[in-house]
């Protein structure tokens, strides 16, 4: 299933999905990320029930452990209205392209899920579909290269937005990185069962990340930045890795631009 967001209008508030990873790792990532929305003039909800997507069951085999907790997450958010924000691509793809495949023989979930699906947005996807990618600007003195995490570019498709919205950023010097969109060789599970080759993925990537001369690095995952972060920090590098929603947020703290005003669409 792969399903293409369909709503249009520009919404007044939204739900966060702040996944797992960045509830019990990286709370800052879904702080900013409700910064962010904040200053787009938007009502952030956050339904507390919420837990797991099922991704990392479903990704290493566990199908029947991942369809209890798949269920959980359509029978929340489907009673919320309005889009569904999530700063993950690998949790966006996981409902709206594989909760058709685990769903399977249940053709009623299957249409509930579709309708959960349509209604969930990545992070920048959501922010260039309804306010366009000049809208955070913000100003920022930081040198940066941006890693395109796989799920996001091969599995919904999202590739010049990321990079758009760190564009208009002023004063952040974007530096391009050799092979951005090779894998970082986390993979979820991957990288525990096979963590040589994911080592050997995982040292290619950092060399390029060292070449750019970048003091930052940016992702939109934050399983990609784990690995990242603790493979530079082996290295002894100083380099940083961080969140998108998390240097977009910096950039708009004390930047002394105003936030959007609900209706209004930058030019």
């Amino acid at each position: 299933m792969s399903v293409t967001p369909s709503i249009q209008a520009r919404p007044e508030r939204v739900t966060l999905f702040a996944t797992c990873m960045v509830d019990q790792l990286a709370p800052g990532v879904g702080e900013s990320t409700v910064d962010v929305l904040e200053y787009l003039g938007l009502q952030v909800d956050f339904p507390s029930e919420q837990t797991c997507c099922g991704q990392p069951a479903f990704n290493s085999g566990f199908r029947s452990e991942a369809l209890p907790v798949a269920r959980r997450f359509v029978e929340l958010f489907e009673q919320v209205d309005g889009p569904i924000v999530v700063p993950s691509g690998s949790c966006a793809a996981m409902v709206r392209n594989y909760y058709r495949e685990l769903f399977r023989d249940d053709a009623d979930l299957v249409q509930r899920a579709e309708r959960v699906g349509e209604r969930l947005y990545e992070f920048t996807e959501f922010i260039d579909r309804f306010f366009g990618t000049n809208a955070i600007g913000g100003r920022l003195s930081d040198s940066a290269t941006y890693h395109k995490c796989c799920h996001m570019l091969r599995e919904l498709g999202i590739d010049n937005p990321p990079l758009e919205l760190l564009g208009n950023v002023d004063g952040l010097e974007m530096m391009p990185m050799e092979r951005a969109d090779v894998c970082c060789g986390f993979g979820g599970a991957f990288s525990v069962k096979m963590p040589d080759i994911s080592s050997a993925i995982l040292d290619e990537k950092l060399d390029n990340i060292e070449a750019t001369g970048a003091i930052t690095v940016v992702a939109a995952d934050t399983g990609c930045i784990y690995q990242m972060q603790g493979g530079l920090r082996r290295r002894g590098s100083s380099v940083q890795v961080v969140h998108i929603a998390e240097i977009l947020a910096k950039s708009i703290s004390g930047s002394g631009r105003d936030p959007v005003r609900p209706g209004h669409r930058p030019e």
